[in-house]
């Protein structure tokens, strides 16, 4: 039985998601390759240098400087993404932007968003402040708002959530990460394990942004699976760009 209004608006939310996939079932969900293996079809460089970015033997590569952003030419709402990193250097820090307006702080040179950071395990160890080494779950599928948007953490530490196991592998290692995003929610698997996630964003809709920061990294079989839309207000969406 709903005991609240929060009830009734949550069992809303959810009939008119399966209504919406019901609706949608003529035309069966599929991935689409968000790179091509080829060339930077389908992103646009942001703020970082003409050769931060390039193609090669069939994967993306980010050297790593400046700090800054590539984002996908288009928006996106209620997705799954399956993309594989790998750090080539001990350390490594980037991640992926979701939700984002694509738009770089005018300090950090970063956007706002929902990140899915990827750190090298070897970070905290590489980060000891005062003799204090940072906790190993920062260097592993962190999930928090930045730029100004907000989320509630599934396991918190401070503003951010923090993945539940340890399935992040080193430098040299591919990872793949699995992201669910949708309503404002946020899931992430970890080599094939779902360890961490987000809800209540205040920001449902805008572009996915690949960040450089400090470190070169590789990307590759970066692919998307778009699902239904669902109850989205215009301040919950990045403006257009």
């Amino acid at each position: 039985m709903l005991q609240t209004w929060h009830d009734v608006v949550v069992a809303h939310r959810i009939l008119v998601f399966l209504f919406a996939a019901l609706a949608c079932m003529a035309q069966p969900f599929e991935y689409r390759s968000l790179f091509n293996g080829r060339d930077l079809t389908g992103w646009v460089n942001v703020n970082t240098d003409p050769d931060t970015w390039r193609v090669e033997n069939g994967e993306l590569i980010c050297k790593g400087t400046p700090i800054g952003v590539m984002r996908s030419d288009r928006q996106y709402e209620n997705f799954i993404l399956h993309i594989e990193w790998m750090h080539t250097e001990p350390g490594g820090n980037s991640g992926v932007f979701a939700w984002s307006n694509a738009r770089p702080g005018e300090k950090n040179r970063l956007p706002d968003g929902v990140e899915v950071q990827m750190l090298d395990p070897d970070w905290p160890k590489l980060h000891v402040r005062d003799g204090v080494t940072p906790p190993i779950a920062y260097a592993h599928g962190e999930l928090f708002g930045v730029g100004g948007v907000k989320v509630i953490a599934d396991t918190p530490r401070g503003e951010r959530s923090i993945s539940v196991e340890n399935r992040v592998l080193g430098h040299g290692q591919w990872n793949t990460y699995d992201v669910v995003a949708v309503d404002g929610v946020i899931k992430l698997a970890v080599n094939g394990k779902f360890v961490n996630g987000v809800r209540s964003s205040t920001q449902k809709k805008g572009y996915l942004c690949l960040e450089s920061e400090g470190a070169k990294i590789h990307f590759r079989n970066i692919r998307i699976m778009e699902l239904p839309p669902g109850l989205i207000s215009v301040d919950q969406i990045a403006p257009h760009l």
